[in-house]
């Protein structure tokens, strides 16, 4: 049963892309193309999700989103339309699963011993491409394994972005439609994550620590001072979808429950 809870989460992630995307409706799918530096992509229409989608109308969905030049991709809740997984796969898509959880009881997270975690509050802030970095750098390596990349890849990664390429995400945090946070030490960002209001529900998202400062709890201290601040802001839904179970492990820890799942379809791989 679809719940009111889920239906919430649904309406915020079909209006949470228009203020950054033109939506255009095709079949029983809205396909978001963006204005900005980040992509989007497709979801089911409001009022359709609990319809039956074929084959047919994810090709469809695919040849404009080739059209577009914007990423051939799907994502929906699997509480919503249970069923598209299966057309997906149909037509030739790949679909992963992802836990997707919400924030239930606040529990005393720890600050690790040398680090510092503060919010963003200025959009011009030195500090904001390299928090960036240390996401795509984390994305790039998923799950929780500590690994080699660290401060050098940071640093590299920051010095070869565009002088422009912060400038979408700096006018976000300007507007107050997204909330960034960092764990630092002494040599910089090592973990990131943000979430992004929309009316009294918010998203978060990209939380990410560098490979080598993983299993320190910077990812859950980073989280856990997020929900802090969307509390604070009155948000009554905070939510986010975890990329595997054991990363979803990490927030369970700090307050979240699972409540249903995340979809992806595309025809590749699939980065989150």
């Amino acid at each position: 049963m679809v719940t009111e809870l889920i239906g919430r989460i649904e309406r915020y992630l079909d209006l949470a892309p228009k203020a950054r995307a033109d939506a255009e409706t095709v079949g029983p799918f809205t396909v978001f193309r963006s204005r900005v530096a980040h992509p989007f992509f497709a979801r089911p229409s409001p009022g359709w999700a609990r319809g039956y989608a074929t084959a047919a109308d994810v090709r469809s969905v695919g040849e404009r989103q080739r059209e577009l030049g914007v990423p051939e991709t799907i994502e929906w809740v699997k509480e919503i339309a249970p069923d598209l997984g299966t057309a997906c796969k149909d037509a030739g898509l790949r679909v992963s699963e992802h836990p997707l959880l919400v924030h239930h009881d606040s529990l005393a997270v720890p600050v690790p011993d040398g680090i510092r975690i503060r919010r963003i509050d200025d959009p011009d802030d030195d500090v904001l491409p390299s928090a960036q970095s240390v996401a795509r750098i984390a994305f790039a390596s998923a799950g929780t394994a500590i690994g080699d990349a660290g401060h050098t890849e940071r640093d590299i990664a920051t010095e070869q972005r565009a002088p422009d390429a912060s400038d979408d995400l700096r006018q976000l945090i300007r507007d107050g439609r997204s909330v960034v946070v960092v764990a630092e030490d002494e040599h910089g960002v090592l973990c990131s994550g943000g979430h992004n209001p929309l009316g009294a529900v918010t998203e978060i998202v990209g939380v990410g620590t560098l490979p080598s400062a993983r299993q320190r709890g910077l990812g859950a201290a980073v989280t856990d001072t997020l929900v802090a601040d969307a509390i604070r802001r009155g948000i009554e839904v905070i939510f986010l979808s975890a990329d595997t179970d054991d990363v979803a492990r990490v927030y369970e820890r700090v307050g979240f429950r699972r409540v249903g799942t995340a979809c992806v379809a595309s025809p590749g791989s699939i980065a989150r």
